[in-house]
């Protein structure tokens, strides 16, 4: 039997995501995922945003916020959570003639919430 992975149900948990929400993957451009982040802090009017990153698309999350904040000048702040999400796969017979039972699997996989954010004027 092989892993065939259902792409909606492997995938961060997206209950009532906000505009202010961005999930990083790892098939996006990482520059169109970066200005993406940078046109909703300048221009989309959200003193924050959440950058959310899920097994693998870890490091690219914490890069792209550690690129918002080195391209401020020290304006934006960072603030990171981590979590650990189960998932669920789908896993069906290789052979479709395979006599074999479709079978779903549950995982746990690391995920990354950072909020990057102007901080209040004192």
């Amino acid at each position: 039997m092989t892993e065939q992975r259902n792409p909606g149900m492997s995938s961060i948990p997206q209950t009532a995501p906000r505009r202010n929400d961005v999930y990083v993957n790892m098939k996006t451009d990482f520059r169109a995922q970066l200005a993406r982040c940078q046109k909703l802090l300048e221009g989309g009017g959200h003193r924050e945003i959440c950058v959310h990153g899920l097994g693998l698309a870890i490091n690219r999350a914490i890069n792209i916020a550690l690129q918002l904040q080195a391209s401020s000048q020290g304006a934006l702040q960072l603030a990171a959570n981590t979590s650990t999400v189960e998932l669920v796969d789908d896993l069906e017979p290789e052979d479709p003639d395979e006599a074999g039972e479709p079978m779903t699997r549950t995982r746990n996989n690391s995920a990354i919430h950072i909020k990057v954010f102007y901080p209040d004027p004192q």
